[in-house]
């Protein structure tokens, strides 16, 4: 199957507004009312509680793991040809035609295509890494640009090809636009470690 088709069904995969669907028809919501109006699973969460969020952010994941891997591993797709198919679901979720290209943030949807192209490494890196991040910076935004620099430390030390290191940064460059207002603000500590840097003081 050809590199365009692939693109296609990759790009159209990651446009379809999982997020905004579950609002509508699983809560009777409109999840763009909510946090900070991203048509993007937080607001599934902040809407509809963790059971609702989880499966949005699965089906995130899944619309950009299915198509690369598929691509990738079941049809042998390689290069730069799967960088760009790696790079479409993300470009379709933050720019999904099926909301006039005010799409979400890509934040499972790029650890989806990392699980596509490298399995479980990249994913697991991306999701401890995030984790962590969250748990230290109180900010929207800030904590997922660190994660993304240990995922790019690891492609580095592994000796990554250079269509993989082109993917990581195609991918960040379009998180750093989405997130673009996040990181006007500068980065906060969350409030347990606040506390606990004044308790070391005093």
């Amino acid at each position: 199957m050809s590199f365009l088709f692939w693109f296609l069904i990759s790009f159209l995969s990651g446009a379809l507004p999982f997020s905004v669907w579950i609002g509508r028809l699983a809560l009777g919501r409109n999840i763009r009312l909510y946090g900070d109006h991203n048509p993007g699973m937080t607001n599934v969460f902040r809407a509809g509680g963790r059971g609702w969020g989880v499966a949005a952010m699965l089906l995130d994941w899944l619309k950009g793991a299915l198509p690369v891997g598929l691509a990738h591993w079941l049809f042998h797709l390689d290069g730069w040809g799967v960088a760009a198919v790696a790079v479409a679901p993300v470009l379709g979720h933050a720019f999904s035609p099926f909301l006039k290209f005010q799409g979400g943030k890509a934040v499972a949807v790029t650890v989806g295509i990392w699980s596509g192209l490298t399995l479980f490494y990249a994913p697991l890196l991306l999701g401890v890494s995030l984790t962590l991040l969250i748990l230290i910076l109180a900010s929207d935004g800030w904590p997922l640009f660190p994660a993304l620099l240990v995922l790019l430390g690891a492609l580095l030390l592994g000796h990554a090809p250079g269509w993989m290191l082109g993917t990581w940064a195609a991918n960040t460059l379009v998180l750093l636009w989405k997130h673009r207002r996040d990181l006007h603000r500068p980065p906060r500590l969350r409030p347990w470690l606040l506390r606990l840097f004044h308790l070391a003081v005093e």
